[in-house]
């Protein structure tokens, strides 16, 4: 929950997202993870990174991520399912790696909701992503289906220039898991009532190690921010 100042972190972001040269191929997937246990209907995949819905007409990424001109909303299969929208417009969080999408017109399938609170050290939490399966840069190809892992919060202590304010240390299970290339702007969710809720935005290593898993990751933390959010969309659903 401490931020990286911005140039650091876009520059960082190479660990989550492809470089600009590659940015027409998707990125790889979570390490460590398996392939999604559920068709989360809240997915959204964005060309080389991954996102979810918020609302009937909005989805969220992360800032450095390419604004896509098109999105593919509620399937876990980067390349089939769901529905294919274009996006109209995005807009940039002014401090942390957060940015929203406007889609051209709204779909039926269920968002996330944005809970009031992300959760204390120790909370249970999910990270999903079509991010890369293996640690280090261009080791394997993206994945069709996102992956999933369960982690947890952890102290802000675990990683470097985190914003404690705005952003979540988010675990590398096992020491050997985590987010990695192309699981920028996807979901980290927590259950809530039995239901998934939306709590952060994958942004970039909590280490500023090129190499994927080797220490916790840092996510947007969209409760501390839910206002702006309710704001920019015009009401968040319940």
């Amino acid at each position: 929950m401490r931020r990286f100042l911005l140039a650091t972190a876009i520059a960082i972001a190479g660990l989550l997202a492809p470089s600009t040269a590659a940015a027409a191929a998707p990125g790889p997937f979570v390490v460590g993870g398996t392939p999604a246990t559920e068709n989360y209907s809240f997915m959204v995949y964005v060309s080389g990174c991954t996102g979810s819905l918020i609302k009937a007409n909005w989805a969220v990424t992360a800032k450095h991520c390419t604004t896509p001109s098109s999105v593919r909303v509620g399937s876990t299969d980067r390349s089939a399912g769901g529905t294919v929208v274009a996006v109209s417009r995005a807009v940039n969080h002014p401090t942390i790696d957060v940015k929203l999408l406007q889609l051209s017109t709204s779909v039926t399938h269920a968002p996330a909701p944005i809970p009031t609170t992300s959760g204390a050290v120790g909370t249970a939490t999910r990270i999903i992503g079509w991010g890369q399966t293996c640690p280090t840069r261009g080791c394997g190809s993206a994945p069709r289906v996102a992956n999933q892992l369960d982690t947890s919060i952890v102290a802000d202590s675990r990683c470097s220039g985190i914003n404690a304010a705005y952003e979540i240390c988010t675990n590398n299970t096992n020491g050997t898991a985590g987010a990695c290339y192309g699981d920028s702007g996807g979901p980290q969710v927590r259950q809530v009532s039995g239901r998934w809720n939306l709590i952060g935005v994958t942004s970039r290593a909590g280490n500023n190690s090129s190499t994927c898993a080797t220490a916790p990751s840092i996510y947007g933390d969209l409760p501390s921010i839910r206002a702006w959010v309710n704001t920019q969309v015009g009401g968040l659903p319940s």
